[in-house]
């Protein structure tokens, strides 16, 4: 097989348009490479050799950036609420509007998110194939003994749907209050949250403190940070 990537995916990943659409672009005969209209789907390009150029103007992709972020409870992950409410990208700087959140945290969850650019990244860590662990920390109203963790671990029905937890762990039980250290590994809407609602106890707080073996450790609530090479490697091994 030649070297590089196709054609439409690297047209794809410059944020051209979708690799769908890139295709037509290509078909309607809209791309250059190195001086020559190209009309081929599956066309091989090398990004650091060959010049690409639509309607006259060179295309580049994109550095892909990986981004933590420690968001905090009262933020929607959207770019834009239709209630007006504040979103994680008012914490980010304004040339990362780009990124993507990797899954999400709804409104009143806080803890670690990933942001980034790179599609395929986002697909793994998110699809249910995959298995990528998360792990949360929740704080409920009540008691949550091991009778309802070994509970979760076998899997309870909550709105017609199995919801089921690969590890769990009890902090803290109390009366009034327990502290459970969850573990999941398909990330269904609210699945924590409904987990608890099955057994009749309300969450008050809830925080993802890892996803895969990244942890969310010192960085504080509203602070982001890139990750690292390795970082990077180590959640893509676990795949």
């Amino acid at each position: 097989m030649s070297p590089g990537i196709r054609l439409q995916k690297f047209l794809a990943e410059a944020g051209v348009a979708s690799r769908r659409a890139a295709e037509q672009i290509i078909l309607a005969g809209r791309v250059q490479v190195n001086g020559r209209p190209v009309r081929v789907l599956g066309t091989r390009v090398d990004p650091d050799r060959d010049t690409v150029t639509l309607a006259g103007k060179p295309v580049r992709v994109r550095r892909k950036m990986y981004v933590a972020l420690h968001k905090p409870a009262g933020l929607v992950c959207s770019r834009r609420d239709e209630l007006g409410r504040p979103t994680i990208y008012d914490l980010l700087p304004k040339e990362w509007q780009n990124l993507h959140s990797v899954g999400r945290l709804d409104f009143n969850t806080e803890g670690l998110l990933f942001l980034t650019n790179d599609g395929q990244f986002a697909l793994c860590l998110t699809h249910p194939r995959y298995g990528v662990g998360k792990k949360y920390v929740a704080t409920v109203e009540g008691c949550a003994d091991r009778a309802i963790l070994e509970r979760f671990l076998r899997g309870v029905w909550h709105a017609g749907e199995k919801l089921q937890a690969q590890a769990a762990r009890l902090i803290s039980a109390g009366r009034m209050r327990s502290v459970v250290e969850l573990e999941l590994a398909e990330g269904k809407n609210r699945e924590v949250r409904r987990l608890f609602e099955s057994q009749g106890l309300a969450v008050k707080r809830l925080q993802r403190i890892q996803i895969g073996k990244i942890k969310l450790g010192e960085l504080k609530p509203g602070r982001w940070r890139t990750l690292t090479e390795t970082e990077i490697k180590t959640l893509l091994a676990e795949i």
